[in-house]
């Protein structure tokens, strides 16, 4: 008998990241209070139903719960309060994602404008047709526009 070997399916995607990114007329502090709550997407993805928190800080998992009835489960890889920026990756989604790592980084460019800036990287489950890069491009974008007109 083969001895059991430690495993795991969770590994990063390869490809290219694929960037959105707004500037908000408003300090980098409001701005970052707004996309720097993991467990707070929901305020400005209007797609989102809920978000479940399950533990806190770096390693939590978020269980975002959309309108349509997919699901996504997400852990905290890590956040930086003062740097204002965090990543997390997606270990279970119906969504025809197989792997997906994303980083939120939130900058001052002057008193009251900031800019925050997603990048994704990801890769489709086996069969998904194409358009799967212009899809995560577009709900990127449009979760960072409604951010700008939340604040701005």
């Amino acid at each position: 008998m083969k001895l059991l070997q430690p495993d795991t399916l969770i590994r990063n995607p390869n490809g290219l990241p694929i960037m959105a990114s707004v500037t908000v007329n408003c300090c980098a502090s409001r701005l970052w209070a707004m996309v720097g709550q993991f467990a707070g997407f929901d305020v400005f993805i209007p797609d989102l139903m809920h978000i479940e928190m399950t533990g806190s800080g770096v390693g939590a998992l978020r269980t975002k719960f959309f309108r349509d009835g997919n699901c996504v489960v997400e852990q905290l890889n890590s956040r930086d309060e003062q740097a204002m920026h965090m990543t997390w990756t997606t270990i279970y989604n119906t969504l025809g994602v197989a792997r997906l790592w994303a980083a939120i980084h939130v900058e001052t460019l002057e008193k009251e404008r900031s800019r925050v800036t997603w990048t994704i990287i990801a890769e489709p489950t086996e069969g998904v047709g194409p358009g799967f890069e212009q899809f995560v491009q577009g709900f990127a974008n449009s979760a960072l526009e409604n951010v700008r007109r939340l604040l701005g």
